[in-house]
């Protein structure tokens, strides 16, 4: 079981919390942030943008969320057709259709891994607003703006998912959100985490989603801020490790184990700790 740290002033008992029904014991932990935003939740749905991004950035969470049983859904809006491939074997999928295929087996293998129960496409039914075609959403790549702060790329495909109304969007998202009635919705923060543009979108529609159907939200952040949940979830480095090897075309687990690098050479620690903020 993970750790739960919260500022000292948080700790705050709730009386008689037991009495109250598991939605109510969520809207106050959402609400005062006196119990675990995880209280009572029973299924979780994150929101990510790329195959890896569920991984990289929660995939220690999800393995927790697996092991207190609570059931994990994904939704995923694209198939990370512009990302860069790591140099080896594999380079010669990158801009290629058989990268789309690769990367699609890649998240099959790592949501196995995390224990995942369900997977989505955005766009495809049922993540797919009534009397609406199928569509495939579009990574829409990314330039870097500086070391660490990504932004829009220079040449944006048409079919991107940022060029995709934001109503559109959200209502694909919305209409998962009602199939599966999850009890909480996970995705990133504001700035997409490191600021990608589909990162963000997918920020907006499931902050927006989450409010139409009425369901809790929270998202998720890395640096200290002082209304986050943080957990420690160090206990799931092997079982996160494994997961993201099944993500090889992206990135390679470095020898020592604790870190990642990226097929642009970036090295990053494998994140072990994860603040949940709510909205």
């Amino acid at each position: 079981m993970a750790a739960v740290g919260r500022r000292p002033r948080d700790r705050v008992p709730v009386a008689g919390a037991s009495r109250w029904s598991a939605a109510f014991a969520l809207a106050l932990a959402l609400a005062a942030q006196r119990v675990s935003l995880l209280h009572g939740v029973s299924t979780v749905l994150f929101v990510h943008a790329h195959p890896d991004d569920e991984t990289i950035a929660t995939g220690a969470l999800i393995a927790e969320l697996v092991a207190r049983g609570i059931r994990v859904s994904l939704l995923t809006a694209t198939r990370g057709e512009q990302g860069e491939v790591v140099p080896g074997p594999l380079s010669v999928l990158e801009g290629t259709d058989a990268l789309t295929r690769e990367r699609e087996r890649e998240l099959a293998g790592a949501a196995a891994t995390l224990g995942i129960d369900g997977r989505f496409w955005l766009g495809m039914p049922p993540a797919r607003a009534t009397g609406l075609p199928p569509r495939a959403y579009q990574d829409s790549g990314m330039t870097w703006i500086r070391p660490g702060l990504a932004g829009p790329a220079d040449d944006i495909d048409d079919d991107a998912l940022v060029r995709a109304p934001l109503g559109e969007v959200t209502a694909d998202v919305a209409a998962l959100i009602g199939l599966l009635e999850p009890a909480l919705v996970i995705s990133y923060d504001n700035g997409g985490g490191y600021g990608h543009p589909d990162h963000v979108r997918m920020h907006e529609a499931a902050v927006a989603a989450s409010r139409v159907a009425g369901v809790a939200f929270a998202e998720v952040v890395h640096s200290e801020v002082d209304d986050a949940e943080w957990f420690d979830l160090s206990a799931h480095l092997a079982t996160v490790t494994d997961a993201l090897r099944c993500h090889a075309s992206q990135l390679t687990v470095d020898g020592d184990g604790a870190h990642i690098v990226h097929s642009g050479g970036q090295r990053d620690p494998i994140i072990t700790a994860v603040g949940l903020r709510p909205l």
